[in-house]
Order: structure tokens, then C-alpha cells, then sequence
């Protein structure tokens, strides 16, 4: 790929070879990026890395049969390659009744500007900087003792997709992060912790020195925990832990975990599955939003959806495939790499704030557990059953008490969520995010 040469015009070049050689339908997607990230660990710099490229994935149809394949070779004689492998692979795989390109009444014209990239670069003196002065400043906490780093990244993406309907469109994406983790306490009384921030825009991003602050208070917080006996308790989730719960149910709603029936939750739309007062809602457009997109990887419009309304369970995630396995409309939730088909996928997930402060929303716990971090990946999207390894402190007369540390929660999603209630502290930092949560009568297992 020369630098004269537009996206779009690989890309439609690349469906008219496929479309000569045999495909009844095709699209093609090229990703450009570059990206930028430093690190560095008690003072001295560790690594600064560079990387730049461009890929470019076609997709083709024959029937009711797809291949896929990709290159980051945009010489002609490579391009004339991925075309012969495609229709090639498409001939001899099985059919597919449910795969099959956007329809071209369905394809976005004129999709929104989201403000999703910043024209500023940013530079490695800036990177360094950034983290300088995160690390300094953790380390200034009295108590913390060591440092794992602090690490900085600056990337901008260009994405354009094109297909044998008429689509045709491309936008570019940016981000910035700085990241901090440092121990506290000393040999084997050592406590570790973190904070981080991430944006689309530099100047949207978290202080460095307050990021790095906050992960040192929180390192030294967490020093001499406790481990407890086994009981059943209130759960309060602290946001950076919350938002897995939401992850969790974006998961089972996944149409394509649905039209497998590989979820717990495959018979429950329409259901009330969360109190009434609870909202989930999934919104592509906010502007700079981390998960932002103008539309989906199959050219569909985006648009906000609450997935969970007053409680209910009204929609799935859905893109062309699955949305056509289960006999609905796609709500515009494909997501696609260069490599792979399209697949389900969030944007901006949250769950809308409630009405109470934290303190007001743990004020009545006379024994319970505040969790900051979790460990694994327990959870069976099949059955609902969770467990998972947390930290985090124990609640005493709606008070945090002290440090807990190695035990595990565990319940089922189906039975946790209808006791979720939600405070009003909801910050938009992760892409998916929750405010402080709590969930009624779950076991702590420990001693």
C-alpha cells in the first residue's frame, strides 16, 4: 500500500477482482494503525515501542458459502493471491443458510461524526512524562515500598470497510492510556494495587500524578488483610470490579451464544430478570466514547439500545448471523477483525446510576464484603454459575473495616442479578462500566 493510495480504492479494486473471479457477493475490510508505548520501572525507561500496519481481510460468497483470508502484503501479485485463495476456499467449504452480506436498503449512508479521533499525535517525551510523574507519585505514598511500572500508550486507527451492496465508508479512531501498579508493606506482607485511565482524546486523559497517587493509597490500603469464614453476605462490587457483572450478561445475550443455546439466559427475553429500577443500555454514538462507533462491521446503522429496560431483558446482541438464526432483525452489534467473520459485540455498555451514594448504599450492612478485584474466569455462561477469587475489604455496620484477601464469591448470575441495586457514582472510564453495585445473600467462602 502506497501512501497515494486510499482505502477505499485497495478495497474496491479488491471486490472487483473478487466479483471477476466468481464471488456472487464480498466485502473487504483494511485496518490501518499506529501506536506508540513506553514504559517504565523505578525511574529508568524499560521499552519504548513503535509499530505500524496495515491489514487487509476479503471476504467473498459463493452460494451460500464464505471464505475469508487476509494480507498485510498490498503488492499487486499479493492482492491477486488473497482473491484466488478466497474463491478457492469458498467452492469447497460447507454452505452456510444464515451468512450472507447486509441487504443494500440496510446499509448506514450517512453515518454520524463521533469526534472519535484526535488529530494530535502524541509524542514519546509526552509518553514519558505521563509516566514520570504516575510512578513518582505512587511511590511518594508513604508506605508503598516497590513498584511493578508505570506504562503509557498513545494508538490511531483507521478502519475502512467496503462491500459488493454499495457500502463504502471509513473512520479513523484514537487513544490514550497510563497505567500504574505498585507494592506496599515488605518479604511476604506485600500488597500490590493499581489505577489506570484511558481516553480518545490526550487531553480527556486522567492526571498522571493523581492516577499514580490513588494506585499507592489504594497498594497501602490493602496491607495486614484478613481472611474470613465462610458466610453468606451482602456484595458490594467497587466499580472497577462491577463492570464484569455487566460483561457477564453481555456475554449471555450474545446472539451467537443464543442461537447456539449455549447460555443461561436463552429463554428470557421478554423476562424481568433485574429489579425494575435497573436499566442497562449499550450506546455506539456517545461522543468520544472508548466503544464508539459510527456503524457496525457490516455496515449497519448503530443505534442506543437499552438491553435491559426497567428490569426486563428486551433485545439480544445481535449482527447479520445470528440475528437471521433466530429469526429477528440485526441490531447493529457486528464486530469484525481482518481476519474473521463478523460476531456480536458491545459498544458503550453501562448500567444507569441509581439514586443513593455508596455510603448510602451499604449503610444497613452490619457484615458484608466491599470487593475491589477479582480473580479468574469462573463463570459458566451456560448454567449462570459464578465463582470467582476477590479482594477487597470487609464491611462492618456499613463502615470498610479492614483488608480481606484469598477468598472466593460465588452464587448464580440468575439468582444475583434480581438483588442488584446500584448507586449513583457512575464514571465513564473503562468502555464497559457499572457504579458501585451490590448483590444480596452471596457466599464468601474462606477459612
Amino acid at each position: 500500500m502506497t501512501s497515494s493510495t486510499s482505502p477505499l480504492t485497495i478495497l474496491e479494486d479488491l471486490l472487483a477482482k473478487a466479483r471477476s473471479a466468481g464471488a456472487d457477493a464480498a466485502d473487504a475490510v483494511l485496518i490501518e494503525g499506529t501506536s506508540l508505548s513506553l514504559a517504565q520501572r523505578l525511574g529508568e525507561p524499560e521499552s519504548l515501542e513503535r509499530a505500524e500496519n496495515t491489514d487487509v481481510g476479503l471476504r467473498v460468497f459463493i452460494g451460500q458459502s464464505q471464505a475469508i483470508v487476509s494480507t498485510s502484503d498490498f503488492s499487486p501479485n499479493a492482492l491477486d493471491q488473497i482473491v484466488t485463495q478466497a474463491i478457492a476456499m469458498a467452492k469447497s467449504v460447507p454452505a452456510d443458510p444464515y451468512c450472507g452480506i447486509a441487504d443494500s436498503s440496510q446499509i448506514v449512508t450517512a453515518p454520524p461524526d463521533l469526534d472519535m479521533c484526535d488529530p494530535k499525535d502524541v509524542s514519546a517525551d509526552t509518553l514519558k512524562q505521563w509516566a514520570r510523574e504516575g510512578e513518582d507519585a505512587a511511590r511518594a505514598v508513604p508506605g508503598v515500598t516497590n513498584s511493578e511500572g508505570a506504562e503509557s500508550s498513545w494508538s490511531k486507527t483507521r478502519i475502512a470497510l467496503m462491500a459488493s451492496n454499495g457500502f463504502a465508508q471509513t473512520y479513523e479512531r484514537s487513544r490514550v492510556g497510563m497505567a500504574v501498579s505498585v507494592l506496599a508493606g515488605k518479604g511476604t506482607a506485600m500488597e500490590r494495587d493499581y489505577d489506570y485511565s484511558s481516553a480518545v482524546y490526550a487531553e480527556d486523559l486522567g492526571n498522571p500524578a493523581k492516577i499514580g497517587k490513588s494506585a499507592g493509597k489504594k497498594a497501602v490500603k490493602r496491607l495486614n488483610p484478613r481472611k474470613m469464614p465462610t458466610a453468606q453476605v451482602p456484595i458490594v462490587y467497587d466499580p472497577r470490579a462491577g463492570r464484569s457483572l455487566i460483561g457477564h450478561l453481555s456475554s449471555a445475550i450474545n446472539g451467537q451464544t443464543v442461537a447456539r443455546g449455549t447460555t443461561f439466559l436463552k429463554d428470557c427475553l421478554g423476562e424481568k430478570l433485574f429489579p425494575k429500577n435497573i436499566q442497562i443500555i449499550d450506546e455506539p454514538h456517545r461522543p468520544r466514547g472508548l466503544g464508539s462507533r459510527p456503524f457496525d462491521g457490516e455496515g449497519i446503522a448503530t443505534e442506543t439500545i437499552t438491553v435491559i429496560d426497567q428490569g426486563v431483558l428486551t433485545t439480544w446482541l445481535m449482527d447479520l448471523r445470528s440475528a437471521r438464526q433466530l429469526g429477528l432483525e440485526t441490531n447493529g452489534r457486528a464486530a469484525r477483525g481482518v481476519s474473521s467473520p463478523p460476531s456480536p459485540s458491545t459498544t458503550n455498555l453501562y448500567l444507569a446510576p441509581g439514586a443513593v451514594t455508596p455510603a448510602e448504599l451499604m449503610a444497613d450492612i452490619k457484615s458484608g464484603f466491599y470487593v475491589t478485584e477479582l480473580i479468574g474466569m469462573g463463570v459458566n455462561t451456560v448454567t449462570g454459575d459464578y465463582s470467582r477469587g476477590a479482594s477487597g475489604y470487609w464491611i462492618e455496620n456499613g463502615e470498610i473495616a479492614f483488608p480481606v484477601s484469598e477468598v472466593t464469591i460465588a452464587g448464580n448470575l440468575k439468582e444475583m442479578y434480581p438483588t442488584l441495586s446500584a448507586a449513583n457514582d457512575l464514571e465513564f472510564r473503562y468502555g464497559t462500566d457499572a457504579p458501585t453495585l451490590r448483590i444480596e445473600g452471596m457466599t464468601v467462602a474462606g477459612q
